[in-house]
């Protein structure tokens, strides 16, 4: 049963250290029932995504020199925004109770007698420790962990702190916030009593597919961070502990990554994919290249519906036909089983788990994940002679499925588009100057429009060819697509499915770990 939000009330909740995984269920939970949303800069924004679709989104991120707005208005702001109608989530990164200034909220929220609940979060020294194999206590050389802030108040730039106090040889010093403050640090504990040769680690943007990590010692870490362009965020770790760092450097050693890798699917498309590349490490960069939108006609919605159990077949050519079609079905009927005993043809293994989800079996794959590939698979299977098929589709597929049962099955065929697919251009994504600077490894191509609608937007748009990523093709359909606009393909999947194609993209890398465009 998941926990239930109480309106009128504030949730403090920790986000975890930026892994969208490292979110505990109940933070989780609570972000998808609450009605307004107060989150900082440092919250993996993707997060953002679990909130229902009504909920009012409040950006308050504060980061060192550059402040959105300042803590005293963050405090009246959440006086203005909660009322007995309302449920508010303040959203921080990492743990609430850890360097989260949360002791002012709290106070704003009692003087006005508004109930709140504290929801930890994993904390970023802990998940930067795990992200880079740094037992974080030992039994025998460090028996306790110290937290610590190279600076207590951000909108002061200050450093309060004696860090001579803290150089301690049986403790692991966790410093937030100290990169801009770490040649100080350093001198202070070095004259505290700390050796030169004290090991030390430092974790940017830990737990991410951004994170760097270093590894050196009081005496050369500020070159060592310099060298390697070390920012914030970051955790510093100081302590005998750093030497016992795990040699197989998990997280970093996935087999993708520090690879930018482009997925230009629609959003609703995309989440499937970009998980499976950021399990093995991708630094995934969404730039949706088709937006699909219900679109569809309800006097046919109602004429199809009516006759919906005379049909011998349906035949499924996306997932997005499937949820879009039984999104309308069950407005119109309670049960599944008013969908008569029609068989269910479908292409892509991305379809056939649209439609398994249902429990409703798939009577026809074919192997290949094509519209051809199904009228071949079921021209085989038997006669279509005056056979009544539904074929349920976007405003702009199918076809030539459509004229192919009908010219060589002489089936009788309806056409139910409910989908739009709609051209977005490259340019419109908020990513688009980040690659237009810095390019990516690869684009992974799902599908022909994806193809023609990446290819017609970098067409008028001033981009080095030389930044162009290596071009990655789901099956034969989308490579014929990429070969007819004069594209060099670097890779194909083997099978037109998300797992093999993810799988083909770690081969290609492994092979050719230095290929540019």
């Amino acid at each position: 049963m998941s926990y239930k939000v109480q309106k009128g009330t504030v949730y403090l909740v920790g986000a975890g250290p930026g892994d969208l995984k490292l979110i505990t269920v109940k933070a989780k939970e609570i972000l998808e029932q609450a009605d307004i949303i107060i989150y900082d800069n440092l919250i993996n924004i993707r997060l953002l995504e679990c909130a229902k679709p009504n909920a009012k989104k409040i950006f308050v991120g504060k980061s060192s020199g550059n402040h959105s707005i300042p803590q005293s208005e963050i405090n009246e702001l959440l006086l203005n925004e909660i009322n007995p109608k309302t449920s508010v989530i303040r959203l921080k990164g990492g743990d609430p109770l850890v360097f989260g200034r949360i002791r002012e909220e709290i106070n704003t929220l009692e003087t006005e007698n508004i109930p709140y609940e504290i929801v930890p979060g994993i904390t970023a020294a802990m998940a930067c420790a795990a992200y880079t194999s740094i037992p974080i206590t030992e039994r025998d050389t460090s028996s306790s962990i110290i937290f610590l802030t190279g600076h207590e108040n951000p909108e002061k730039m200050c450093l309060n702190l004696d860090f001579r106090e803290y150089a301690k040889e049986n403790a692991t010093l966790c410093i937030y916030m100290g990169v801009g403050q770490m040649e100080r640090i350093v001198g202070e504990l070095i004259e505290g009593g700390l050796k030169p040769n004290t090991p030390v680690a430092i974790v940017e943007n830990g737990s991410t597919q951004k994170q760097k990590s270093t590894i050196g010692h009081l005496g050369t870490i500020v070159e060592k961070s310099k060298a390697q362009s070390i920012q914030s965020p970051a955790i510093i770790f100081v302590g005998s502990v750093v030497n016992l760092k795990g040699s197989q450097n998990w997280f970093e050693n996935k087999p993708l990554f520090g690879k930018k890798i482009i997925v230009p699917r629609a959003r609703q498309q995309a989440g499937k994919l970009t998980e499976l590349l950021e399990f093995y490490g991708a630094d995934v960069i969404e730039i949706p290249l088709i937006a699909i939108s219900p679109e569809y006609d309800k006097e046919t919605i109602a004429d199809v519906f009516t006759e919906l159990s005379t049909y011998q077949w349906i035949l499924f050519t996306s997932a997005n036909g499937v949820q879009h079609f039984f999104d309308l079905f069950f407005k119109a009927y309670e049960d599944i089983r008013s969908i008569g005993l029609s068989q269910i043809g479908v292409v892509g293994n991305a379809t056939e788990k649209a439609i398994k989800s249902l429990h409703l079996k798939v009577d026809l794959l074919p192997e290949s994940a094509n519209s051809d590939a199904l009228v071949d698979a079921l021209l085989e299977r038997e006669s279509l002679d005056n056979t009544k098929i539904l074929v349920v589709t976007g405003n702009k597929g199918s076809p030539s499925l459509v004229k192919r049962l009908e010219t060589e099955g002489r089936a009788i065929v309806d056409r139910l588009p409910l989908y739009e697919n709609k051209k977005c251009s490259i340019s419109e994504s908020p990513y688009f100057e980040s690659f237009k600077t810095f390019g990516a490894d690869a684009i992974l191509f799902t599908s022909s429009s994806t193809v023609q609608n990446f290819m017609d937007s970098i067409k008028d748009l001033s981009i080095d060819p030389s930044i162009l990523p290596a071009y990655g093709s789901i099956g034969v359909k989308t490579s014929e697509t990429l070969k007819q606009m004069g594209a060099t393909i670097d890779f194909e999947s083997p099978k037109a499915n998300l797992e093999n194609f993810v799988v083909e993209t770690i081969s290609y890398f492994k092979n050719k770990p230095t290929n540019n465009k």
